[in-house]
C-alpha cells in the first residue's frame, strides 16, 4: 500500500517536498497539506490537487496520514512533531529540527513514546560530490585526518528577513549558523566523528535581525583532528561558495562551488579506480538546496515498508543539533563548550 503523506507549511523548501512525493508516487500519496496563509494555502491545493487545512490537527483528525512532514519555521517544529506522535503519525522535519536543546530531545522522546518514526531532512548527505568524500573517509585513504575546514560565503538581503516575521528571530529561526549553515554543521559529525569541544564568534554586523549574520567556529575532534568553520550571509554580491576542505596524512580534498557541487582537489598517496571519475561527479546547481530531497525520500520509504534501517533519524539529527548549541553557548559566554552537553 502506498504512504499516506501530508505536508505542513507550503514555503520555499516545500517545493522539494511535493517533487519528491511526486517522483515516489507508486509508492506514496499526497492526501493532504496545511498553511496558516489561507491564500497560500489555497493556491498550493488547487495546484497539487488535495485537501487543505488551516489546522493541523484537524488535517490529522480528518485524513488518513501514515506521515506528516513538516517544512514550517523552524521553532515550530518540536510542538508539531509531539503532536503528530499523539495521533501516532510518523514524522519527517526539515533542519534544524529544533532551535534549542530540550525541544529536540522532547521530539525524540515524543516519537519513541508513541513507537512512531522521526526523520530529520538532511539530503546534502545524498550529493554525489559528498558521498565520494564520505567513501575516502570510510576507506582511510586520508590515514589520519589533520585539519578540516568549512566556508558557507552566501548571502541574504535585509529584505529576505523582512519577508516573515519569524525569519531572523531566536525562537523561530535561528542565525546563519542554525538556518543558512545547518547542513554544513551536520558534515563535522557525519563525515569526521564525535566532536570534542567547541569555541564560536558570531555577529550581527549589517542585518537588522535578532540573530548572526556571520560566525566562526574552532573544532576539535574527539579523534585529535583540529578544524573550523566560517559563515556568513553578507557575501557581496550573491552566494558565493559552499565548501569543506579535509588535510590528512596521505590525502587533500577540497570540495567548493556554491554548494559543495565541485571537487577541486582529490589528491591522495594511493589510486583507486573510481578516482578516474571524480571530475565528472561534479554538477552545476541553481540552488542551494541540491538534489538530494529525492534520494532521502528513498531510505525513508525503505524503513516505512520494513526493508531499511533509517540513515538519519531523531538521533542522528541531535547531534548537529548539538555542535549548533554549543557554539551558540560558546560564542553568548565566551569560552569553550565541551560535548557532550549532558552526561
Amino acid at each position: 500500500m502506498k504512504i499516506k503523506v501530508a505536508v505542513v507549511g507550503c514555503g520555499r523548501i516545500a517545493t522539494k517536498h511535493f517533487e519528491s512525493i511526486q517522483q515516489h508516487k507508486g509508492n506514496m500519496k499526497l492526501m493532504a497539506i496545511c498553511d496558516i496563509n489561507q491564500e497560500v494555502l489555497d493556491e498550493n491545493t488547487a495546484k497539487l490537487g488535495v485537501s487543505g487545512y488551516i489546522s493541523m490537527e484537524e488535517m490529522l483528525q480528518s485524513t488518513e496520514i501514515d506521515m506528516v512532514v513538516i517544512c514550517t519555521p523552524s521553532g515550530n517544529h518540536p510542538d508539531q512533531t509531539v503532536l503528530a506522535a499523539k495521533y501516532n503519525v510518523h514524522v519527517m522535519t526539515e533542519k534544524p529540527m529544533a532551535t534549542r536543546w530540550n525541544d529536540g530531545l522532547r521530539m525524540v522522546q515524543a516519537c519513541d513514546s508513541s513507537r512512531v518514526r522521526l526523520f530529520v531532512v538532511k539530503q546534502n548527505r545524498k550529493n554525489r560530490t559528498l558521498q565520494a568524500l564520505k567513501r575516502a573517509i570510510s576507506e582511510n585513504r586520508f590515514g589520519k585526518i589533520y585539519m578540516v575546514h568549512c566556508n558557507v560565503f552566501w548571502t541574504r538581503p535585509q529584505e529576505y528577513y523582512d519577508s516573515a516575521k519569524w525569519r531572523g528571530t531566536w525562537e523561530l529561526d535561528g542565525g546563519a549558523f542554525m538556518n543558512q549553515a545547518s547542513h554544513y554543521v551536520d558534515l563535522i559529525d557525519w563525515l569526521i566523528g564525535p566532536v570534542d569541544n567547541i569555541q564560536a564568534m558570531t555577529a550581527t554586523q549589517a542585518r537588522n535581525i535578532e540573530v548572526e549574520d556571520t560566525g566562526v567556529m574552532n573544532i576539535r575532534w574527539r579523534n585529535g583532528t583540529l578544524g573550523s568553520m566560517s559563515v556568513t550571509m553578507l557575501t557581496y554580491p550573491k552566494n558565493y561558495e559552499g565548501s569543506i576542505t579535509v588535510i590528512g596524512e596521505k590525502g587533500t580534498v577540497r570540495i567548493g562551488g556554491v554548494a559543495v557541487n565541485e571537487i577541486e582537489k582529490w589528491e591522495f598517496e594511493d589510486n583507486r579506480d573510481y578516482d578516474e571519475q571524480i571530475q565528472d561527479i561534479n554538477y552545476e546547481t541553481d540552488s542551494v538546496y541540491g538534489f538530494g530531497h529525492t534520494l532521502y525520500y528513498k531510505n525513508v520509504i525503505d524503513v516505512l515498508q520494513g526493508k531499511a534501517e533509517p540513515e538519519i533519524d531523531g538521533r542522528e539529527g541531535l547531534k548537529s543539533l548539538e555542535i549548533l548549541i554549543a557554539a551558540y553557548l560558546s560564542a553568548r559566554d565566551g569560552r569553550t563548550v565541551s560535548l557532550p552537553l549532558e552526561y
